[in-house]
């Protein structure tokens, strides 16, 4: 008989480690890299560490607005915020001081949409660690609270995740659209499952969203934008790539993915699409970022010119 043990949210199965969630393609490497984290990283030291290093809390507050909203009688002066955050990565290696800095501009733009970018957690996910993630969420004043799903989520226990976002008033889409509601029913959000760990597809989302007159999408990496372009949607958002981490004056150092090597962090024009993909929050790997500083952002969007 073979021996089944459960250590800390993963199933020791022989000499096979395995995602103790829904997530695919949990590697041995993977599975080898997150058990020596545990090791190494126990107590949360390196966060802690590394938030006492001055400026290395400090979150960027990227703003851009664009002209997108569908104009027409009564609504050419109205305007829409879209705040986005990715990549919290709650956890040993992320300082709790740089998210309280993060969620502080969050709360502050006062957004009517906040949108979620994925990768709550490193390694495993814990009660604790879904509290925390529901009272950030919780306390930003946002009418509508939409998130996906990353690669590091469905490796883990998703299902608190899940359940700590739905308790802070969040919707999680897995490629699925919704409607805001009025005076923005106009605009559909799609929302897609990870590329990497996850099941993405684009076309019942596609369909759920038939009609509106503004289509936005969010999907944890940039690998998913071939799902979306192309299909009229007017903005893509992203995270995953850390814009690197790790990274030279003249660029990230290692970003995998095709899609993320070719747009690792910053603002994309891609055809009729606009990319946005963020360096996101927290850490993974290594407790530290050299030139790929954290980041939220916020989109203020207005009628079309000429409306």
């Amino acid at each position: 008989m073979r021996r089944r043990v459960v250590r800390r949210g993963r199933c020791l199965i022989g000499d096979e480690l395995k995602a103790v969630g829904r997530g695919v393609n949990f590697s041995l490497k993977r599975a080898v890299m997150e058990k020596v984290a545990r090791v190494v990283y126990r107590g949360g030291w390196a966060g802690r560490a590394w938030g006492l290093v001055p400026g290395r809390t400090t979150v960027d507050l990227i703003e851009h607005r664009f002209a997108i909203l569908p104009g027409g009688a009564g609504r050419a002066s109205r305007s829409l915020r879209v705040a986005f955050a990715s990549d919290l990565h709650i956890g040993p290696l992320t300082s709790p001081a740089l998210l309280d800095n993060a969620f502080a501009l969050l709360t502050a733009a006062r957004p009517d949409v906040l949108v979620l970018g994925g990768d709550y957690v490193f390694l495993d996910a814990t009660p604790a660690m879904a509290r925390e993630l529901e009272e950030r969420v919780a306390a930003v004043p946002a009418a509508v609270k939409l998130a996906v799903l990353g690669n590091h989520d469905l490796w883990t226990q998703h299902d608190l995740i899940e359940a700590a976002l739905a308790r802070a008033g969040v919707r999680v889409l897995v490629n699925q659209a919704t409607r805001l509601p009025a005076p923005f029913d106009d605009v559909a959000i799609i929302g897609l499952d990870d590329p990497f760990a996850g099941h993405p597809v684009a076309e019942p989302a596609l369909r759920e969203a038939a009609g509106a007159a503004l289509r936005l999408g969010v999907v944890h990496s940039p690998e998913g934008l071939p799902l979306l372009a192309g299909q009229g949607v007017g903005l893509v958002l992203c995270g995953h790539t850390h814009g690197g981490q790790i990274a030279l004056p003249s660029g990230p150092v290692i970003v995998h993915g095709k899609q993320g090597r070719r747009f690792p962090a910053g603002l994309f024009d891609v055809g009729d699409t606009r990319l946005f993909v963020s360096r996101g929050l927290g850490m993974v790997e290594l407790p530290f970022r050299m030139y790929a500083r954290p980041d939220v952002s916020v989109f203020t969007l207005v009628a079309t010119a000429g409306s």
